[in-house]
């Protein structure tokens, strides 16, 4: 059987499946057509019912949830690894609040916990994840939300973080992001 597998290109991810869809394990007579994609276009598609197995973000999964199952390995959750939020300048809670956010999608885990924390903030624009940061720098967006593995190379290009929404989260409800 023949199934579409869709999954992003970040390491974790690429690790995850290199040995599935290489051939290096024996995945019981199951091939795979695979493509990578950004986390927000694989939730779409996921949406759309377009591939067989997805990574998915846990927030979008509330809306594929009649389609898809949750897998027992596979996800990525952890403690200090959250999404953060980054700017050229250090911002206060109301500023926050009506400054041009740059998300990494509107389905997104990282944005969900954005809009729990700053629920009045509305001014927000769609961004592929590597993106952000130069929209941050271009002065396309006061603000950024970082996922992936901008979370290690932002300060690099000179942008502080305004907030960790991992520790966020943790500190709301004890659990991993």
């Amino acid at each position: 059987m023949k199934l579409t597998l869709g999954f992003s290109p970040c390491p974790n991810d690429t690790y995850i499946f290199e040995a599935m869809v290489h051939g290096r394990i024996d995945t019981e007579g199951l091939e795979f057509d695979y493509f990578m994609a950004d986390v927000e276009d694989l939730n779409h598609r996921a949406f759309r019912g377009l591939t067989d197995i997805t990574k998915l973000s846990c927030y979008a999964y509330s809306f594929a949830a009649d389609n898809y199952l949750i897998l027992d390995s596979g996800s990525a959750l952890g403690y200090k690894n959250g999404p953060l939020l980054i700017a050229k300048r250090e911002m206060t809670d109301a500023e926050i609040s009506v400054s041009r956010i740059a998300i990494p999608g509107k389905y997104t885990t990282a944005n969900l916990l954005f809009s729990l924390a700053w629920p009045d903030a509305v001014s927000k624009t769609e961004y592929l994840f590597s993106d952000i940061a130069d929209a941050v720098l271009d002065d396309r967006a006061d603000a950024g939300l970082i996922i992936h593995e901008t979370r290690f190379t932002y300060q690099g290009k000179g942008l502080i973080k305004l907030a960790d929404m991992g520790q966020f989260w943790e500190e709301m409800t004890g659990m991993p992001v």
